[in-house]
């Protein structure tokens, strides 16, 4: 009897201690999904404009035209034909491709 007694005094230590771990996992991983709930929440949708608020500078113009940029491409396309990397045909069709932009 006493054997039987130990048994069931261990089985309920070991389902007691199972059941509060498994508890404090369960409230903690709660808790985190309430802050990332209330972080997600607690910015606002929209906000009124500020009156007092000086409008954005436009945007830069650019610096170069695009004819600048197809002649750099051009000329990097003309390199790599010369160090053999391209084709002749490879190079007509990256040329082509560069120029009907």
């Amino acid at each position: 009897m006493p054997g039987l007694l130990r048994g069931v005094a261990r089985t309920a230590v070991v389902a007691g201690t199972a059941t509060a771990v498994s508890n404090r996992v369960s409230r903690r991983q709660a808790n985190r999904w309430a802050r990332q709930d209330q972080s997600t929440y607690a910015q606002p949708q929209y906000a009124e404009p500020d009156p007092y608020a000086q409008p954005a500078p436009p945007p830069p113009a650019p610096a170069s035209s695009g004819t600048d940029e197809m002649l750099e491409q051009l000329r990097q396309l003309a390199a790599l034909r010369d160090q053999g990397v391209l084709t002749d045909e490879e190079f007509a069709a990256q040329k082509a491709r560069i120029l009907a932009i």
